[in-house]
Order: C-alpha cells, then structure tokens, then sequence
C-alpha cells in the first residue's frame, strides 16, 4: 500500500512537472518577445518600422538555418505547403504589429492584438472554465487599454487587429509544424519564407538605412530575442500544450510588454493598469493550473 501510495504521488509529481513544462516555455518566450519588441520599438527612427521587421526576420532565418540545418528532402506536398503557410503567416504577423507600434504605443498595441487568440482560445476550448479564463483576460485586456481606445490613431489600431487575427493564425500553424517536421526544423524554413515575402518591403522604405553597423547590432538582438528563442520555445510548447490553453496564455504579452515598456521605453504604469495587469495574470494562472490539474486526472488512472 505504501508503496502505491508512493509510485501514485511520484507519478502525480511527474504529471504535474509535465504539464508544468511547456507552460514555462510559454512563459520565457513571451518574457523574450516583448523585452525585444521594445528595443525595436526604439529602433525604429534609425531603419523604419519595414526595415526593423526585415532584419529582424532575416537574422533569425539566418540564425535557424545554420542551427538547424533542416532536411529539403523527404518533405510531402502537404509538408511544404504547411511552412510555406506558416511562413506568410509569420511575415504578415510581424508586418503588421510592427506597423501599429509604429503609430501607437506597445501597451495598447500588444492589448489589442491579443484578442486574436483570446478569440481562438474560445473557438477551441471544448471547456467550459477555458472560456471562463479567457473572458477574464480579456476584462483585464480592455482595462489596460484605457477602458477604450478612441484616442488611439485608428490606422493603427486597425494594424493592431489584424495582426492579432494573424496571431491566432500563428498558433494553429505553428502547431501543424511542429508535428510535421522534427525540432524546430519547420521554424526555420518558415522563417526563412517569412525573411523573402518581407525583404523586398524594407529595402523599399529603408535601403541603405539596413546596413549601419550599429541598427544591424540592434536588429540581430531583437531577432534572438522577438523571433528565434521564443518562436522555438513555443513550437516546442505547443506539441504537448492544447492550442486553447496556449492561446489563453498569451493574454500574459500586455503585461509583460507594459513591463518591459516602463523599463525600457520609459511608460509609466497606473494603477489602472496595475489592476488590469492583475486580472490578466489571474487569468493566465487559471489557466496554468486547468493544464496542470489535466495532466494529474491523466496521470492518475
């Protein structure tokens, strides 16, 4: 009996640290993309809101490549097609967020853009408290924002939106890629899609402003830090974390992108956005602990 007990406890633990897992990829990931989201928000007087997401992207394919060095062959028709998805997908996502930042703050942006998988993780969820959690994030997220965003420039908050909807895009194909190619081996050949479909736009707007040394140091920093670490923390997340749960998560990126704003760019909190920082993180903990509490019920027959 003692030693059921025991083997039963030990295999909770192992539940819950393995549910525990992917959560803190989730977790280091957003921490990663936000702080570098607020460097290239500072970046982008030098090179352009084109022209950060053009180096940006093209370091981290850069980057991924050489890492992974991925197979070409072996690969189906529908293999292909899932990269090349993911990486327009990829290119129209970090297009369009880039160019709200551009026109309004990072806090109301990343707020606004987070509806795109709150969304999702309502359309997915096949439980009743998911929804729960995610119509809390989203009080919090309609608080960070001011309760509004009237005085928000509206080409902007259209950008915004629509990069959430491609946000929501992100997650699902992420997860298709990951179970398609091993490692991060899909990732890096979407990003080096997503690098391509971008390219000729920032050489466009920006030219010789991509090739100062200093914005390159720049640039290759937020691709480590907005695109490569956690790109991969989430592909890797992904393959053992419900896309719901995931989606819901990510109501965690308005408060750590408000955060990484008042450290980084100067963006005083109020204690409005105290508050909705709160509701957000409660959020995202309800849904830490429904993972969990899945993976104990399954450890436990």
């Amino acid at each position: 009996m003692a030693g059921a007990a025991a083997e039963g406890a030990s295999g909770a633990g192992g539940g819950r640290r393995a549910a525990l897992g992917p959560v803190g990829l989730v977790l280091a990931g957003c921490v990663s993309v936000q702080f570098g989201g607020a460097i290239a928000v500072s970046l982008m007087p030098r090179a352009g809101a084109l022209g950060v997401v053009t180096l940006r992207l093209l370091f981290a394919a850069l980057v991924l490549l050489v890492i992974c060095r991925p197979r070409l062959r072996g690969h189906s028709r529908a293999d292909w097609g899932t990269v090349l998805a993911f990486g327009a997908t990829l290119a129209a996502m970090n297009g369009l967020f880039y160019q709200a930042v551009d026109r309004i703050p990072l806090g109301p942006a990343v707020t606004l853009e987070v509806l795109g998988p709150l969304a999702l993780s309502v359309i997915a969820s096949r439980r009743l408290v998911n929804v729960v959690w995610a119509g809390l994030a989203l009080c919090g997220v309609f608080l960070l924002g001011g309760g509004g965003f009237g005085e928000l420039d509206p080409v902007g908050v259209a950008f915004a939106l629509a990069a959430g909807a491609m946000w929501a895009a992100y997650i699902v194909f992420s997860a298709r890629t990951g179970r398609r190619f091993p490692q991060a081996d899909g990732l890096a050949l979407a990003m080096a899609v997503a690098a391509i479909l971008v390219l000729p736009l920032g050489i466009v707007e920006s030219g010789s402003k991509l090739t100062v040394p200093s914005t390159l140091g720049l640039a290759a920093a937020v691709a480590v830090m907005s695109s490569v670490l956690p790109y991969t923390l989430e592909l890797l997340a992904l393959r053992r974390l419900p896309a719901s749960t995931f989606a819901v998560m990510m109501s965690l990126e308005p408060a750590i992108a408000a955060v990484a704003g008042f450290l980084i760019l100067d963006q005083a909190l109020t204690l409005v956005e105290s508050l909705a920082i709160t509701l957000v993180i409660a959020a995202s903990m309800g849904a830490v602990r429904t993972q969990v509490g899945r993976g104990k019920a399954k450890t436990a027959p």
